[in-house]
């Protein structure tokens, strides 16, 4: 099983999309195991957001980051990263497919809702980073087998 770090940042807290985004999860079939409610403080945001230090628009994304509160989140699942940027929708919302997050509502790059992990490397290590070895729920759902088995 394959785990991968969700965010809905400040945007979607505010506008109040949270539950939504974590149906829209839970209908996918992913499986939650972590997650957390919080302000961002700003040596986190740093630390998530190293790869862009340097960047023209990395000071704007430690305010964004750290203007409202964040889920940040834990799913689980075959194929959970590919799985959860698809349902999210493409980076930018209005190349998003439709029925994705990102094109049902947002509009711009700057305030698209959601971050999640692109690569296994990602997820270990942005999972690392929000949350604690012991933060991370191992469960089975009795669905489990009708979602993930194997003919």
């Amino acid at each position: 099983m394959e785990r991968t770090l969700v965010l809905v940042k400040p945007d979607g807290v505010q506008r109040g999309l949270i539950g939504e985004i974590i149906a829209r999860l839970e209908r996918r079939g992913l499986k939650l195991v972590a997650a957390k409610f919080l302000s961002v403080p700003k040596d986190l945001a740093e630390v998530h957001y190293a790869v862009h230090k340097g960047k023209s628009f990395y000071d704007g994304l430690i305010r964004y980051i750290t203007s409202a509160p964040v889920m940040a989140m834990v799913w689980e699942g075959e194929n959970a990263i590919a799985a959860v940027r698809q349902t999210m929708g493409a980076t930018r919302p209005v190349e998003a497919a439709p029925g994705s997050i990102r094109h049902d509502f947002a509009l711009e790059v700057g305030r698209n809702l959601t971050h999640a992990s692109d690569s296994p490397e990602t997820a270990l290590s942005e999972i690392a980073i929000w949350f604690k070895p012991e933060e991370l729920v191992n469960w089975q759902r009795p669905i489990d087998d009708w979602v993930f088995g194997k003919n």
